[in-house]
């Protein structure tokens, strides 16, 4: 397992080369794309939002990446997920 950070865009399929690059440089483990538009409606609509990235794949890059299962985290990730949930409930 790998934590760390990652950069959200609109569009991974169309950055260029050297945002890539630098974003690899500063140790950015993955891109992803959902948890721009959540961000974007958290603010627009004043809410808080918290988005938790489970990246289970290599968009295809090897025989079986979309193969899920409990080896790859998932139930620990949901019971990640749902402690943070419980915890937000019970301060507020």
């Amino acid at each position: 397992m790998h934590q760390g950070a990652t950069w959200t865009t609109d569009a991974p399929y169309r950055e260029i080369e050297d945002a890539i690059a630098a974003h690899r440089a500063a140790g950015i483990l993955a891109v992803e794309m959902e948890a721009a538009a959540l961000y974007a409606f958290s603010r627009a609509r004043g809410c808080p939002m918290v988005c938790f990235a489970h990246v289970t794949n290599t968009m295809a890059q090897s025989e079986g990446d979309f193969e899920k299962g409990e080896a790859d985290g998932a139930v620990e990730a949901l019971a990640l997920v749902a402690a943070t949930g419980r915890m937000w409930l019970a301060t507020t």
